[in-house]
């Protein structure tokens, strides 16, 4: 790493006033710095260079503000920088004043920081309470996210999963699930968005975390809402069902063509059936998932599924769906006391299933591994 004699000089280069040429050369050295884990942390101590780098997504070079933002992604993809990014710097005022801008040709890689730096409770809560401060607000996000071609020069596909990280505040849900607002409804169409993963992911993730908070389900599943069948289409495939079956479905789902497709992205499947399952969770939501005939969807989708970690979520689901009601005392199944000798063996499973999926996530990426950079470029 740099000596304290050679990091002072290099600082001195990363100023608005510096000539561009020596200028580039100082931004583009700082981004190969980010693009190893030591080079991360070793700008992690120095404060001066990360407020350099913010300062400098001002440059009027695009080539400089191009590095500058290509360094920021790749130091907010580390979670050791989130808390000095975002306390050592003006970097989220920036972000959030620079999304709004609808010509601003760098919205998206402003939406992927965005997304990394709210990954995790701590640093979410600061990017939810700038929102807040900047009086631009969750609505404002989902209006943008919402309107199509709001930024001709970005897709802005990256707001789904910021949307989902910020989720996981039981504010932001609240928000999303304000039944004067018509939020949740505004999203559900997303989860059959053809034309980006990115985005269909990050809707499904906000309706999951937001199936959290079981005293709205009975409304979610309403007519009001109408969850289901935005959550079963993507599982749907074109296997032929009885009379029977097609009859007991909501309307969208029955008799489906034969060039129907499912969801082809297997983290999203997963998600669509945790948050069926969490749909179940309590008396009502059961009854209603029931009563829609949503067993012969899931049949269908068993025989298909070939992910072992979308299979298991599934037989899960089917295993209430089938099964009988709990006893009494235990129909809301998040409000049941588990024996603690329970849960330390649920919470064994649980981590042996999440490091086998991570270990099946690492080989994967091995085989077709492609740099940060590379993808944001």
């Amino acid at each position: 790493m740099l000596s304290d004699g050679e990091a002072k000089e290099l600082l001195s280069f990363l100023t608005l006033e510096m000539r561009a040429d020596v200028k580039g050369q100082a931004t583009g050295y700082i981004l190969g710095l980010t693009g190893n884990r030591d080079g991360c942390r070793y700008l992690q101590t120095k404060p001066d260079f990360l407020k350099a780098l913010v300062t400098l997504t001002r440059d009027p070079s695009i080539a400089i503000v191009k590095d500058c933002y290509h360094a920021l992604i790749n130091l907010s993809a580390d979670e050791t920088l989130h808390q000095p990014l975002v306390k050592e710097t003006h970097l989220l005022d920036i972000l959030f004043q620079n999304l709004l801008d609808p010509e601003y040709m760098f919205a998206d890689r402003i939406c992927t920081i965005l997304s990394n730096l709210s990954r995790h409770e701590r640093t979410c809560r600061d990017v939810f309470s700038a929102l807040q401060e900047q009086k631009i607000g969750l609505d404002k996000v989902v209006e943008i996210f919402c309107t199509e071609g709001f930024n001709k020069k970005a897709s802005l596909h990256y707001l789904g999963p910021l949307l989902s990280n910020l989720t996981q505040l039981p504010e932001a849900r609240q928000f999303i699930l304000d039944k004067d607002r018509c939020v949740i409804q505004r999203l559900l169409p997303y989860t059959q968005y053809e034309e980006s993963t990115t985005r269909r992911g990050g809707v499904v993730g906000t309706l999951r975390n937001c199936c959290f908070a079981y005293t709205h389900h009975e409304w979610l599943l309403s007519d009001a809402v109408d969850i289901l069948p935005y959550l079963l289409l993507p599982l749907a495939g074109p296997e032929e069902l009885s009379e029977e079956e097609n009859e007991g479905l909501p309307v969208d789902l029955q008799y489906l063509p034969e060039d129907k497709k499912r969801e082809d992205d297997p983290d999203i499947r997963k998600m669509l059936l945790e948050t069926l399952m969490l749909l179940t969770a309590t008396k009502v939501g059961r009854q209603i998932v029931k009563n829609k005939n949503v067993y012969p969807i899931m049949r269908e989708f068993h025989k298909w599924e070939k992910d072992p970690h979308v299979i298991s979520a599934c037989e899960k689901l089917v295993q209430v769906l089938i099964g009988d009601e709990p006893e009494a005392g235990m129909e809301n199944l998040m409000e049941v006391e588990i024996p603690k000798d329970v849960e330390e063996k649920l919470k064994e499973l649980d981590t042996k299933e999440q490091e086998q999926m991570e270990k099946d996530k690492q080989e994967s990426e091995k085989q077709s591994h492609i740099s940060y950079t590379d993808l944001t470029d």
